[in-house]
């Protein structure tokens, strides 16, 4: 008797990788539309919506450098969704093909703080209705393709489990290493940033910057602070998530060059725009941009060490 044929759904959703990189391309989609928004200066319908002003109106306020503010992280908010969404793209396409458990945890947890982030919004009385329909829509997306993919875990030949540090020697070593002292800054730095988004939503360098104290903001328009909150918690609970994937790929992923190139590219997204935006708005505040520049040098080198000498170095998977 014939075995009976897959369902076009079915056939579509396959092992679940293909529901993670809908998710992934979610992800990209939103981070280079916060990016197109933010360059262009433009807010959503529902936050003017909110604030109860227009664009003009918002701008007035502390000679625009109030809007300056907000663009600036809503720039950062975009380059670490789209870093998240690379290293999602890699994960699934290659550790988790091959049954990597490793990766299947990586996504889940990095992708369970992303999504329970978005409580960490409503702390402040703003419900951003876009980004909640988004979450919505996109939580049994990437649910069903983790229940899926689960598959490739349980049936991937047991070999060698813990971690890939153990494996490596010399410079490689070292640059695993940096890798997983950037990733662990960047979960410090998240979870710092999605706590003072929640509590106090500025620290001293902000409101200097704006030249303006959060009476004056709460004068001006008494939404204006929990929406800039909203804004501060998405960047810290993305952070947090990017860091948490980046530490994992550290500490698991074999040595290959399609890692490095996912690194790579989730690096120039992250971290060139949470830096690039500051020059650009005129935030220049050393104190405030150290951390930042500190966590990229020290991504750049650990992504030189990493890859293979001359001599060949670790073996290629890809």
């Amino acid at each position: 008797m014939a075995s009976k044929s897959p369902s076009l759904v079915e056939a579509v959703v396959a092992d679940g990788r293909p529901l993670l990189q809908l998710t992934a391309f979610a992800l990209l989609f939103s981070g280079c539309f916060a990016l197109f928004l933010s360059i262009r200066r433009e807010f959503l319908p529902h936050d003017i919506t909110f604030l109860g002003m227009t664009p003009d109106q918002l701008c007035a306020i502390a000679e625009c450098r109030v809007v300056a503010f907000m663009f600036h992280d809503r720039v950062a908010f975009g380059g670490v969704l789209a870093a998240i969404a690379i290293l999602y793209f890699w994960l699934a396409a290659v550790p988790l093909g091959e049954g990597a458990a490793w990766a299947w945890w990586t996504i889940a947890i990095s992708g369970g703080i992303g999504f329970l982030s978005f409580l960490s919004y409503l702390g402040h009385g703003y419900l951003d209705t876009w980004h909640g329909v988004g979450s919505a829509a996109l939580a049994p997306i990437f649910l069903v393709g983790l229940l899926r993919s689960r598959v490739l875990v349980r049936n991937a030949p047991r070999g060698h489990v813990g971690s890939v540090l153990r494996r490596l020697e010399g410079r490689q070593r070292l640059g695993h290493l940096a890798l997983l002292a950037t990733g662990v800054g960047m979960l410090l730095a998240g979870a710092t940033i999605l706590t003072v988004g929640m509590t106090r939503v500025f620290v001293p360098q902000d409101l200097e910057f704006m030249g303006v104290q959060i009476a004056d903001l709460n004068a001006a328009n008494p939404r204006l602070v929990p929406l800039i909150a909203h804004d501060r918690a998405g960047f810290g609970g993305g952070l947090l998530s990017a860091g948490f994937t980046v530490a994992a790929c550290a500490l698991f992923a074999t040595p290959s060059r399609s890692l490095r190139q996912a690194l790579a590219g989730a690096g120039a997204a992250g971290f060139g725009a949470a830096i690039g935006v500051h020059p650009a708005v005129g935030y220049t505040d050393w104190l405030h941009l150290v951390p930042a520049i500190a966590g990229s040098v020290l991504f750049v080198v650990g992504l030189a060490l990493a890859a293979p000498g001359r001599s060949g170095g670790s073996r290629q998977l890809r």
